[in-house]
């Protein structure tokens, strides 16, 4: 049965079972492992569930895999290898993989050495798009640690007061662990929005809003159409702009990665840098007065009196817990097209459609 999400966009709604089921099934058919499927599924469903579906991290995701599973960007079983380790650091050549999985297992390495020097600080080189920040950071506090995760992207953005496109989104994610409660989790990109949501506006006929991107001529704009080829805006105007030239000099600069205008532009090879890091708090002090101050500073935020009664003040990741929960319940949406594409992709490589 359809529903619409929005106005002009009509989606489905699927359980999280089936479409978890189907996202291994699809990455196996692609040549993925076991233990590849199971992370990447998890990545994309975390994704599903948290967001926004014309925000394209969700299974749609799966259509560019196999293109770059076909044409070599991505080796499916890729024999990632440890570069350089120290006592709070390790460099992880990803050879081409997943980003998910490589992503995944510099976070692991992170926490390992966090727990042992009190901070783990893990860079990537040579990966792919890693899917989404907040879900690797997330990691980090499910193991009682604060979680940073970030990555450089393709240059949509450009530099403060220019109309060139030359530092990508550049999302951080930030987890912080909480006792008995779901963490705060802060998962942004460094632009205003990305350029999946504008294609959303696109097709429901809709206007962007103005602080979203300039046409390629550097003017402001609300008709995604003469947005698409323009740069992206930044959060903070020149702020976000200085956030994701250091972003890039930490993911791709520092990992020996590809950055700026290089990154992201041979689809058979992105060689996408990302950075992990882990920090235990229990390094600068015991787990209870660390989870007594936190209790403190969220009490504080939570008294503000909000501007809307309608609207409680809230903490990062509170709109995207509680949109989990309902998706948990009501199922995911999916909208026709990518339905239809999912089917051809399933059919493509021999694998069984259930939706």
């Amino acid at each position: 049965m359809a529903y619409k999400l929005d106005e002009q966009v009509p989606v489905h709604f699927y359980p999280e079972y089936v479409l978890t089921r189907f996202a291994i099934t699809v990455l196996r058919g692609l040549g993925a492992t076991a233990q590849e499927a199971q992370i990447i599924a998890d990545g994309l469903i975390t994704a599903a569930l948290w967001w926004h579906p014309g925000q394209g991290q969700g299974l749609e995701k799966l259509l560019r895999y196999q293109r770059r599973v076909q044409n070599g960007g991505i080796v499916p079983g890729a024999e990632m290898r440890w570069i350089k380790e120290g006592p709070a650091f390790a460099l992880l050549d990803a050879a081409r993989g997943f980003g998910y999985v490589a992503a995944h297992r510099a976070m692991q390495r992170a926490v390992e050495l966090a727990k042992e020097a009190g901070v783990g600080l893990v860079s990537v080189r040579d990966s792919n798009h890693f899917g989404i920040a907040g879900y690797h950071a997330l990691y980090a506090a499910k193991q009682g640690l604060i979680g940073w995760a970030f990555t450089n992207a393709k240059a949509e953005m450009a530099p403060w007061g220019s109309a060139q496109p030359v530092l990508g989104t550049n999302p951080w994610g930030i987890a912080i662990p909480r006792h008995d409660a779901f963490p705060i989790m802060l998962d942004i990109a460094l632009s205003m929005s990305g350029k999946g949501m504008m294609r959303w506006y696109q097709r429901a006929g809709q206007p962007i809003p103005q602080d979203w991107a300039l046409t390629p001529g550097g003017q402001p704009t609300t008709d995604p159409n003469a947005a698409m080829d323009g740069p992206l805006l930044p959060i903070g105007a020149y702020k976000g702009y200085g956030l994701s030239l250091i972003s890039d000099v930490l993911s791709g600069v520092m990992t020996g990665a590809l950055f700026g205008l290089s990154v992201f532009q041979d689809d058979r090879h992105y060689d996408v840098g990302h950075l992990m890091l882990a920090i235990n708090p229990e390094a600068f002090m015991t787990r209870a007065e660390f989870e007594r101050r936190l209790g403190q500073l969220i009490q504080e935020i939570k008294a503000a009196p909000p501007i809307d009664p309608e609207r409680p003040v809230m903490l990062p990741g509170e709109i995207e817990q509680q949109r989990m929960a309902r998706r948990r319940r009501e199922g995911i949406p999916m909208d026709q097209e990518t339905v239809d594409r999912l089917q051809k992709l399933a059919s493509d490589i021999g694998v069984a459609f259930p939706l």
